[in-house]
């Protein structure tokens, strides 16, 4: 089961961002990065809050509320 759980591809479009210029910011090597955005792999908590810093967004807005699913 692959399921979306970080919605990072979205946020980084709305913030007109890239994967490299995150990847930048926080010290990562891209691929590691585009991971993350393709929800193969997810980016630890301590991780996700720098990437909230980063973008000026809250960690929530990172990511997708399961509160709706079933």
């Amino acid at each position: 089961m692959n399921k979306d759980i970080n919605r990072l591809k979205v946020v980084l479009a709305e913030k007109k961002r890239s994967n490299k210029w995150l990847a930048e910011q926080l010290g990562k090597d891209p691929g590691t990065v585009s991971k993350w955005c393709t929800n193969t792999m997810q980016p630890n908590l301590e991780t996700l809050v720098k990437i909230a810093e980063c973008l000026g967004v809250d960690i929530k807005d990172l990511l997708w509320s399961i509160k709706n699913d079933k």
